[in-house]
């Protein structure tokens, strides 16, 4: 099968973390062909969706994880699938994209995650789907709606809705003498939503990070423990990784969620959750394989090719 990946340039990947390339990894192991693609090299033309692609040549050497085969112009409905794994930013030409990618689909081309639901599924507001789940939260750009939910629950955390790595999370106490310039940065002086949820001590064990692929949670969880004085678990921020067991309410979350996401056409999906409470769900490119294939030798890439590969039959 000849399988296409939207990705960032890849000189930037560091591979001997990235998820995406352990994914590449595996599917040159089946026997499958790597292609990859960037968002400029997407064009519409002659009613078709087509890419300028490279043939990859992906090693194990992660100080040279690929080489250029080959280099052409493809159709994507010509690929058995196409994976978009471009980060964040979710901007507007990240939506454009997802256009693009939906016209793909129309044309036969099975593209994961599905695009529209790539748009549908703010990171941050799906939680809101799941209340069952979630911790006390509030989604404004009302300054005195913050301040109230602060004054209500004392300790809380302010973050945007468009933000990746742990960038831009406050966490606000209610004696905090910023209060008014932590919320006026965050809502851009009330023109920009944000979201506040109440602080959850159980931060310091770890903001687990538990993959769903295919409706089907992984066994285990990458807990991602945040550094001395930090707040933020992120890796991105500096935090530790440590992959567990799922828990039982790990479990129970996942095992909930697992079909609705399945339905939606989310292949790939990276749930946080801090103690008991789920916190955001990530669908544009979620990360963590590599750690938990390190640490415990179970591979989620092997999930996502057993899921990609079912529906190629």
């Amino acid at each position: 099968m000849d399988i296409a990946f939207v990705v960032d340039p890849l000189d930037s990947f560091k591979a001997c973390k990235d998820s995406t390339v352990a994914m590449m990894r595996e599917a040159v192991k089946r026997g499958h062909r790597v292609f990859a693609m960037q968002q400029d090299d997407l064009v519409w033309t002659g009613g078709r969706v087509r890419a300028a692609v490279q043939e990859l040549a992906v090693t194990d050497d992660d100080d040279a994880w690929y080489g250029v085969v080959s280099e052409a112009d493809a159709d994507l409905a010509d690929f058995g699938a196409v994976v978009m794994r471009k980060d964040p930013p979710f901007d507007m030409e990240y939506v454009y994209s997802t256009y693009l990618l939906e016209l793909a689909e129309a044309h036969g081309a099975k593209v994961w995650n599905r695009p529209g639901s790539l748009r549908d599924f703010n990171e941050k507001l799906a939680i809101a789907r799941f209340p069952q789940f979630t911790a006390p939260t509030v989604v404004t750009r009302k300054e005195d709606v913050i301040r109230a939910f602060l004054a209500e629950h004392g300790d809380i955390v302010l973050k945007p809705l468009d933000g990746m790595g742990g960038s831009s999370v406050f966490r606000i106490r209610a004696d905090d003498p910023n209060i008014g310039v932590i919320i006026e940065t965050l809502t851009a002086y009330g023109s920009r939503m944000a979201m506040a949820q109440r602080y959850l001590p159980a931060i310091v064990h770890g903001d687990k990070r538990i993959l769903v692929i295919d409706g089907v949670p992984a066994p285990y969880a990458l807990a991602r423990i945040p550094k001395a004085g930090e707040t933020r678990g992120n890796l991105a921020a500096g935090g530790r990784g440590v992959a567990q067991p799922l828990s039982a309410r790990d479990r129970e979350i996942a095992e909930t969620l697992g079909p609705a996401l399945k339905a939606a056409g989310l292949l790939i999906v990276g749930l946080d959750v801090i103690g008991e409470h789920l916190t955001e769900v990530n669908v544009t490119s979620p990360t963590c394989m590599r750690e938990i294939l390190d640490q415990t030798g179970f591979s989620v890439p092997a999930m996502v090719l057993d899921a990609i590969e079912a529906d190629a039959t």
